[in-house]
């Protein structure tokens, strides 16, 4: 009985070692002076992919976890009907084309009845001045000059209508165009898909979601640091950044943002024991074409630990010296 409870209290001394040791293993070392740290998330832009008209999800050629290129086209809508809308368009240019060209022969023809009618009636004036012919035939030259030039200016109006109608019926092309072109749903950027929101054949409303893409060449972590600390900052400071999943890793990182308005306090503070309670939202970024080079290992929502320098002259200890994945 008394071996056993020996047993027990031996047993007992070195849980309480492990633990002790475990404890002392998962407890962050001491920073140096200079160097202030804060817990939080890695974070990317996350860009959504939207139906700019409604219409039925035709074609789908990525899914979750694809990387994808800016540009690269993601899905496309059924366009059987704008299709047909963009033939009607192009008949109506031509047609339009075809009556401008009948206007134009109509003016020539105008122009050459001008012309006569010109020499008539220089004719007639010249026969009346001389008591030749009666002041009606005269009159009768003047009219058929006015009718003339009235029928020339009925021409030129008609071939301005025309040139307007084939400036119109080609924009009506370019919008029917431009539709067919927004249908087809491309990455604005780089990065991967999050999500896919849409399956094929579903029909989606304008500004329905199909895809997230996270942009992979911008992710931060934002902590947050007493007023103490944040006084000393300065935008571009350096950091660092190391994730829980990768502790093995130091990720070199800057300063991007500080939060002008303090978080987690009352908005009249009047002591100074109080304003330095206040803490402020500090937004670490790491470098686009660093993230771009390791983008196969970009995990976003990992937690961490966020650590700034709060002044130049202040060296990283051995700890935070950076460490990169090969």
């Amino acid at each position: 009985m008394v071996r056993i409870d020996r047993m027990k209290v031996g047993l007992a001394v070195l849980a309480v070692l492990a633990a002790m040791l475990a404890w002392q293993y998962l407890q962050p070392s001491g920073l140096p002076e200079g160097i202030a740290s804060g817990n939080g998330r890695l974070e990317a832009i996350e860009v959504d992919i939207t139906t700019k008209l409604p219409g039925r999800l035709a074609e789908i050629n990525a899914k979750e976890g694809d990387d994808v290129t800016a540009g690269q086209v993601l899905a496309r809508m059924d366009v059987r009907e704008l299709e047909a809308e963009l033939r009607q368009t192009q008949a109506q240019v031509t047609q339009v084309q075809a009556q401008r060209t009948a206007a134009a022969a109509v003016i020539t023809q105008r122009r050459s009845e001008v012309k006569l009618a010109e020499k008539n009636l220089a004719r007639s004036r010249e026969l009346y001045e001389n008591q030749n012919i009666p002041i009606e035939q005269l009159q009768h030259s003047e009219t058929a000059m006015q009718v003339a030039q009235a029928a020339r200016a009925a021409a030129v109006a008609e071939l301005a209508h025309a040139e307007a109608s084939i400036e119109a019926a080609r924009a009506r092309v370019e919008s029917v165009g431009t539709r067919i072109d927004d249908s087809a749903l491309k990455a604005p950027l780089g990065g991967r898909v999050l999500y896919r929101l849409a399956e094929l054949g579903e029909v989606l409303p304008a500004g329905g979601k199909v895809f997230t893409v996270l942009d992979l060449t911008d992710a931060s972590m934002t902590i947050f640091l007493p007023t103490l600390q944040v006084g000393r900052l300065r935008i571009k400071d350096e950091a660092r950044i190391v994730l829980d999943a990768i502790p093995e890793y130091v990720i070199p990182a800057t300063v991007s943002f500080v939060s002008p308005e303090a978080q987690f306090t009352p908005k009249e503070v009047e002591t100074r024991t109080e304003r330095e309670k206040l803490m402020f939202r500090v937004k670490v970024r790491i470098d686009s074409e660093l993230l771009a080079k390791h983008s196969s290992i970009m995990k976003t929502g990992v937690p961490g630990v966020a650590f700034v320098r709060l002044g130049a002259d202040v060296d990283w200890p051995e700890s935070l010296q950076v460490r990169l994945p090969p």
